[in-house]
């Protein structure tokens, strides 16, 4: 970011804020759109990971479909001119409100958790005089090989439904007469960069639709989640995804019947490096054996690094100075409030500006008020043209 002529007019906000990079947002829809027309695929972009109204409006614009995972992120999909016949909608616990507004908008499908929600969506379908159209979402047994707190797709997890559920589910799915079965769902985890973890989701699926063809009932669309990562070691290297041998996976791998559909629900891979967050040093503080970088922003604005050690690359704005180890902390009153420990930076000073980087997904989403912490600002590469 330094070596541009942004530079400057980014030292003007007061900190910390976010810094979104539309024109990198652009680049990688493209990329995607190509890869997707290719293989006639329909991608839903996973409105959990951002859903800053300026980011949607972007993702929108590229055609792509929504993946809600509850009643706010349906309105706000459509209020963003997401059309409602390309929302897909998932999570365990949907309530009666949120059901009813995903059948007053006539959303694409429900992808389904268990029997007992099955069995309400029937209830409030009949209210509405409309048939439900679900997928099932079924937990495949594959491991997603990444943060145990973002792996999905096991068995004893609160997601989905196991196999040896199955044919309880279908005998359910047949004798209720609001809902109509058009899908299968998965979802294994985020964050996943090996190829092979989505070779065995595709060997797995095509197992699993034996099940269904055997059972006479018709399976028109595949969904098979997202969970592709970003690289988050060498952001300003590897900005773009590596949607080219992910979509092959399937390609290759994935056997449809004839006329399915398959489904993505991509959202860290989309958004995920076009966001910084930017941040500034308080106070260098000198530990024992620990200098401790304390800067204004905290877990209240991105939490990651606390909830799942996450890690997030950080630069200074000042790279001419000699290295020093630093741990970088917020100000929270907890001690899981830091972003990277024993990291290398150029000295630090009160008062320079570091670079969080790759924080477009899953950080403005998650931030909080605790501590009575403000709400930061969000600001636009194309604000500084």
């Amino acid at each position: 970011m330094k070596n541009n002529s942004l530079f400057n007019k980014i030292m003007e906000p007061e900190t910390p804020f976010y810094y979104y990079d539309l024109a990198l947002l652009r680049e990688t829809l493209n990329k995607l759109r190509d890869i997707q027309y290719r293989y006639g695929y329909d991608i839903h972009y996973a409105v959990k990971a951002n859903a800053n109204s300026r980011i949607l409006q972007v993702i929108k614009d590229n055609d792509l479909g929504a993946d809600c995972v509850s009643g706010n992120e349906i309105k706000k999909a459509i209020n963003n001119g997401f059309d409602p016949a390309g929302i897909v909608y998932a999570g365990v616990g949907k309530s009666e409100r949120e059901i009813d507004v995903a059948l007053d908008n006539d959303i694409a499908f429900f992808n389904c958790e268990s029997i007992p929600e099955i069995e309400v969506i029937n209830e409030r379908a009949e209210m509405h005089n409309k048939k439900a159209r679900i997928a099932l979402r079924i937990n495949p047994g594959v491991k997603a090989n990444t943060h145990h707190y973002i792996t999905t797709g096991i068995e004893e997890n609160k997601f989905g439904i196991n196999r040896s559920e199955l044919n309880q589910v279908i005998r359910t799915c047949k004798n209720l007469d609001w809902i109509d079965l058009k899908g299968l769902h998965f979802h294994i985890g985020s964050q996943i960069t090996d190829m092979d973890v989505f070779k065995g989701l595709c060997l797995r699926i095509n197992e699993i639709q034996e099940i269904f063809r055997k059972e006479n009932l018709p399976i028109t669309d595949i969904n098979v989640g997202g969970g592709l990562g970003i690289d988050y070691e060498n952001p300003e290297s590897y900005f773009l995804p590596d949607f080219e041998s992910y979509f092959n996976v399937f390609h290759r791998f994935l056997k449809l019947l004839r006329g399915q559909k398959v489904h993505f629900e991509l959202g860290r891979s989309i958004v995920g490096q076009c966001g910084k967050l930017i941040t500034r040093v308080l106070y260098v503080k000198e530990g024992i054996h620990t200098k401790f970088a304390i800067v204004d922003a905290g877990m209240t604005e991105l939490i990651r690094p606390a909830l799942y050690q996450a890690y997030h690359k950080i630069t200074n704005f000042k790279d001419d100075r000699p290295l020093r180890k630093y741990d970088v902390v917020g100000p929270i009153c907890e001690s899981s409030d830091y972003f990277a420990k024993n990291i290398s930076l150029p000295e630090v000073q009160r008062g320079d500006r570091l670079i969080i980087h790759s924080t477009g997904a899953y950080g403005e989403v998650m931030r909080s008020n605790y501590n009575l912490r403000e709400h930061v600002m969000s600001y636009y590469s194309d604000d500084f043209t």
